[in-house]
């Protein structure tokens, strides 16, 4: 069954083109990741979204999405209340809209 990730991140002020670009060189080609996207979602946020064929497949990308995230870690604000860097989420798709 398909299935999404979402991560949100905020990048610290000047560091927003080599976020991007960094983004522009990971290879996205894992197992299973139907199409992922970086979309800008206000000053300095951001989220990640990718669609999968199933949650399985999410689990195994996921050490190296980490080795991806760790290479821009340096870049990346605290977002508060525990969360760390990354806001992630991830789940099946329950209804599809078209």
């Amino acid at each position: 069954m398909t299935a999404f990730n979402v991560v949100r991140l905020r990048v610290k002020p000047g560091c927003e083109e080599k976020f991007i670009e960094e983004h522009r060189k990971a290879k996205a080609d894992f197992p299973g990741l139907r199409r992922a996207a970086l979309v800008k979602t206000g000053e300095l946020s951001f989220c990640f979204v990718g669609e999968w064929d199933s949650m399985d497949t999410i689990a195994a990308a996921r050490d190296d999405m980490v080795k991806i995230l760790d290479r821009l870690r340096d870049t990346l604000e605290d977002l508060g209340g525990d969360l760390g860097v990354t806001d992630p989420v991830s789940g099946e798709v329950v209804v599809e809209l078209k």
